[in-house]
C-alpha cells in the first residue's frame, strides 16, 4: 500500500475525509446513547437516531469524493 503524495492536504482539508470523521462521531454518540439507555437513562433521544445520520453523513462523504476541490 502507498500512500497518495498529497495524504496531508487531504486529512487536513478534503470534505470526503472530514465527512468520513463526522459519521465515525455519531457512530460513536449511537453506541453512547445505546450504553445509557441499557442503565435506564432517559436521552431524549430515539434509538437510532445517530445510526441513521451516521448512514447519510457517510452516503455524502462517499459522493463528495468525486467532487472537485480547489487546493485554497
Amino acid at each position: 500500500m502507498k500512500l497518495v503524495d498529497e495524504w496531508q492536504w487531504l486529512v487536513r482539508k478534503a470534505w470526503s475525509v472530514r465527512l468520513i470523521m463526522l459519521a465515525g462521531l455519531l457512530s460513536g454518540l449511537e453506541v453512547c446513547f445505546s450504553v445509557l439507555s441499557a442503565y435506564q437513562v432517559d436521552t431524549g433521544v430515539p434509538p437510532g437516531t445517530f445510526a441513521a445520520l451516521s448512514g447519510l453523513v457517510t452516503i455524502a462523504a462517499f459522493l463528495a469524493r468525486f467532487v472537485a476541490q480547489s487546493r485554497d
